[in-house]
């Protein structure tokens, strides 16, 4: 299952509902109608058009479901987005489709946005895959790079602010780029791949379709403290990462922090991966997932 030659599969079906607010929320599916469901919270200012492991989910019984969060792609903006705003929402389009027995997936900065969710058991287990961390967590604060280090400062300092001036200066180029740029050599072989290149700035392209505020709103949330007590979530959590990451806003040690602040967790740092594991090893992703009790 570790082969580069990973399927890009189009969304089967899109949808979009209306909230009790009034706003609209969009999302994209794979896989039997009636399979059992799994949320993918997707990374940074990404749409929800790109998904993973999606040639899997008929022998895993499985169906995909990638919400638009609020203000990325063709779901609203919500006027003061937060981790517990989307749980909000979240909530909504679970009984809204009356969905059982829910999984999610995290991947990279969608990994707050998963654990929020898993701390008011919303989902019956979650997967972090190359997660963004609590970076600003006092644990990790000595491990980070420079640049997220003053990135956290700026927040801290003037969260408005910073949100402002990054909404007006990145682009869906800009973080294709900064993506490329903090990727490694494993990474980088499935990123600039013809077929996925252009999928994953497809992805990226509609995420910023309202422009660039949804995504520096998510990037505020996930750099500040979290209002999620990872300590306090007792489902299963299955951490994924590769050795091979060279992200800087993954988490900086692999996980290792994380596992000891959740109470039932599983760890996996696989030597050979980097940061595009949730691609290469998608079966094991979704099947351990799939096997822990409901």
């Amino acid at each position: 299952m570790n082969s580069l030659n990973v399927l890009v599969t189009p969304p089967e079906r899109q949808a979009t509902m209306q909230l009790y607010d009034g706003r609209r929320l969009a999302w994209y599916e794979w896989g039997a109608v009636d399979a059992l469901p799994v949320l993918f919270c997707t990374g940074a200012g990404m749409s929800g058009w790109l998904g993973f492991g999606t040639s899997y989910l008929p022998d895993l019984g499985l169906k995909l479901i990638a919400i638009d969060r609020p203000g990325l792609g063709s779901s609203d903006p919500h006027p003061n987005k937060t981790l517990s705003s989307w749980v909000d929402d979240t909530r909504e389009f679970i009984q809204f489709n009356n969905l059982h027995n829910v999984l999610a997936v995290g991947f990279s900065q969608g990994a707050p946005f998963a654990f929020a969710l898993a701390a008011q058991n919303l989902v019956q287990a979650i997967a972090i895959v190359s997660g963004q961390d609590e970076l600003a967590h006092p644990r990790l604060r000595p491990l980070l790079h420079p640049d997220v280090e003053g990135m956290i400062a700026a927040v801290q300092k003037d969260a408005v602010g910073f949100e402002r001036h990054f909404s007006q200066i990145v682009t869906p180029e800009v973080l294709w780029q900064l993506i490329i740029g903090m990727s490694g050599e494993r990474d980088r072989l499935l990123y600039e791949s013809d077929t996925f290149s252009k999928a994953y700035q497809r992805a990226l392209q509609e995420g910023f379709a309202q422009g660039a505020q949804g995504y520096a709103r998510d990037l505020v949330n996930s750099l500040s403290i979290w209002t999620v007590k990872l300590e306090n979530i007792t489902i299963t959590v299955d951490l994924w990462y590769g050795a091979l990451d060279t992200s800087t806003v993954h988490s900086p040690d692999f996980g290792a922090t994380l596992a000891l602040r959740l109470p039932n967790v599983s760890h996996t740092v696989d030597s050979e991966e980097g940061g595009s594991i949730l691609w290469t090893r998608a079966w094991d992703i979704l099947a351990k997932l799939k096997s822990h009790p409901s």
